[in-house]
């Protein structure tokens, strides 16, 4: 796990809050690079994956291989897909089926969760 988490990043990760819409820097990374899980270090998404969602999350629409286990959360009323790392667990946000081809996948993303690391 990385040390120096903030208490909201450890609240979204290890309690599965949210931050409100709007307020992650990342929504206006445009920069080449790559997204980092902030609870252990793995590779999350590539930056050639994010789009402009208008959801006010930082939002891909596809992920790397392998690094994301799902569940179903009923927490609102309705059913959605709440994806988690596979390596240390931390909770990332949900996937929708709204999101632009090829995939037609949302990964919205908390973006407290994410660690940017801009390529050379």
């Amino acid at each position: 796990m990385i040390k120096n988490l903030t208490q909201a990043q450890k609240n979204i990760l290890f309690k599965e809050e949210t931050e409100a819409p709007g307020s992650s820097p990342l929504n206006q990374e445009k920069r080449e690079g790559n997204y980092f899980c902030a609870g252990c270090g793995t590779k999350l998404f590539e930056s050639s994956k994010k789009y402009e969602s208008g959801s006010g999350w930082p939002s891909f629409f596809e992920a790397l291989p392998n690094v994301f286990e799902t569940k179903i959360d009923n927490l609102i009323g309705s059913s959605r897909t709440e994806y988690h790392c596979k390596k240390c667990g931390g909770h990332h946000g949900h996937i929708f089926d709204d999101g632009p081809k090829p995939t037609g996948k949302r990964y919205c993303n908390n973006g407290l969760c994410l660690v940017f690391v801009k390529e050379n």
